[in-house]
């Protein structure tokens, strides 16, 4: 059982894209409940590493291969908590944040994208070069601009719209794949 149906879109994607494999170092920004920390766990197994990071406390698991971080991801401080948590740098970022949905369109775009905005600041400093990322987005006016950052520091990215996911949600997801080489 699966503490939420968000599982089955990563397990979808991993399968379709294998952006996870066994063995990997995984980091779950807005990993609350912890249904993507499952589908992570289970993927990664026990010679891999999961880290969940989300404001609310996430119910701990049973596996020392797996751990949590409540910590703000807008927080200057937070990069530096990830990093003194995980093994090695990580070889793939996820991130299923969401902000609290207003009913105002343009506002809940625009906080998603912000939220998307600090997970690639994130994954641009815990990531191994060639590392992964794989983020929900909102479509909308911003995104355009959003997805031309993602590009700039990936080889490879695509935009992904699991059979998972709701039809007429506005929900997509960003995979992108070979972090070029940062400058510290």
């Amino acid at each position: 059982m699966y503490r939420s149906r968000a599982a089955y879109k990563l397990f979808e994607a991993i399968k379709r894209y294998q952006f996870i494999e066994y063995g990997d170092v995984v980091i779950d920004l807005g990993a609350a409940p912890g249904g993507w920390m499952q589908a992570a766990r289970k993927t990664v197994g026990n010679k891999g590493f999961v880290l969940g990071v989300d404001l609310k406390e996430i119910e701990p698991f049973q596996q020392s291969y797996v751990k949590t971080l409540t910590c703000d991801l807008t927080e200057p401080d937070t990069v530096q908590q990830i990093l003194e948590a995980i093994p090695r740098k990580a070889d793939a970022v996820i991130s299923d944040a969401s902000q609290n949905i207003s009913g105002i369109w343009e506002v809940d775009h625009a906080r998603q994208l912000d939220l998307a905005q600090q997970a690639l600041n994130i994954a641009l400093r815990t990531l191994r070069t060639s590392g992964s990322l794989f983020l929900k987005v909102f479509q909308g006016d911003l995104f355009a601009d959003f997805l031309q950052k993602v590009k700039r520091n990936f080889a490879n990215v695509t935009v992904v719209k699991p059979k998972a996911s709701r039809p007429k949600s506005a929900e997509i997801y960003i995979l992108a794949r070979g972090l070029r080489p940062q400058e510290d």
